[in-house]
């Protein structure tokens, strides 16, 4: 695919948290105006024991952590995507699945490391984890990147994969199950991941907020074993990634 000046067009995986990232530049920008307002005495501050450069500072914090996340949505994640395929050392002839596949950054980074194997995608495709996240996206990325031929895509939930058991025999997913609302069903998710692996799989899980709870789950699970790397800052907050095998 060309763009209409004969470049060959880039594929485009998106803004991560897009509404955050509005969240924090704009409660930034408020506090830093209320603060430059408070000290030229145009509002008085409840209270003498905040100064006006309080306001300011946390506005400017909030400011860049907004910066951070975009950096991190287009420079920072491929850089931990490629550590991230390094350490799984695909052969090229196995059948991958990415939860929460999104516009394709693990699912495509899998299939191009693939020769005879096929990648698979599922996602439910919410826009408010990533910017315009949506099936013709993706697909139009992997064409974008040569490896259409390599990728399919289906509309599931992670909490009731729709695979068979023992289908697959790698499994990634990046910055997904958090956006799962209960420790429950973020279990349940981790659960039908390893339904659909395949004894002597492996299982490459990069995520933020609840690797503690991921940590606990696994360690509960006498037929896996694993490691925990981190933490990353890819998006400000750290993440955790779990490499684990599913013993045959």
């Amino acid at each position: 695919m060309t763009t209409s000046a004969g470049h060959a067009a880039k594929a485009d995986y998106g803004y991560d948290a897009p509404n955050v990232v509005v969240k924090l530049f704009l409660i930034g920008a408020t506090l830093v105006v209320l603060g430059v307002l408070f000290a030229k005495r145009v509002f008085t501050l409840p209270t003498t024991f905040i100064d006006p450069s309080t306001f300011i500072s946390a506005g400017v914090f909030l400011a860049v952590s907004g910066i951070w996340m975009i950096v991190g949505s287009r420079s920072l994640k491929f850089r931990t995507r490629d550590r991230l395929m390094k350490d799984l050392a695909l052969r090229g002839d196995e059948n991958t699945l990415d939860v929460g596949c999104g516009r394709g950054l693990l699912l495509i980074g899998s299939a191009k490391r693939l020769t005879t194997g096929k990648a698979m995608g599922v996602d439910i495709w919410q826009t408010m984890d990533q910017s315009g996240n949506d099936p013709s996206v993706t697909l139009q990325n992997a064409e974008r990147e040569g490896v259409s031929s390599k990728i399919k895509i289906v509309t599931g939930d992670a909490r009731k994969l729709p695979f068979d058991n023992a289908t697959f025999d790698v499994i990634t997913s990046s910055w997904a199950i958090h956006n799962i609302p209960t420790p429950q069903e973020r279990e349940q998710a981790l659960a039908e991941m390893l339904r659909v692996l395949k004894p002597g799989g492996k299982l490459a899980l990069i995520d933020i907020q609840y690797y503690r709870q991921y940590k606990k789950f696994f360690e509960g699970r006498p037929e896996v074993s694993f490691e925990m790397k981190g933490p990353d800052f890819t998006f400000l907050i750290p993440s955790h990634l779990i490499l684990l095998k599913k013993n045959g």
